[in-house]
């Protein structure tokens, strides 16, 4: 338990923060499930349409730090591979 006043308001920031945070993650989250399963219905236009709504959420949460850059690049990267295979 924080004994001084300056490491309880440290604790009450980090809880704060760590809510921003879940809430973030979520709706990234949220927006990559949207993709997944457009892809898994096998409609490319429709996982196109959810893509291009998740990379702006992807690379939010990049550049927010819930995620790393390098993470996020990887994820819409592997999606468009694999929207693009849908079609052949």
């Amino acid at each position: 338990m924080a004994n001084t006043t300056s490491a309880k308001k440290a604790t009450r920031k980090i809880e704060r923060r760590t809510e921003v945070n879940k809430a973030r993650r979520s709706r990234m989250r949220t927006f990559l499930r949207k993709v997944e399963e457009a892809i898994a219905s096998g409609d490319k236009g429709a996982a196109a349409d959810a893509l291009k709504a998740a990379q702006p959420e992807i690379m939010r949460a990049a550049q927010k730090g819930i995620v790393h850059k390098n993470t996020a690049s990887r994820k819409v990267s592997r999606l468009a591979h694999r929207i693009g295979a849908l079609a052949s």
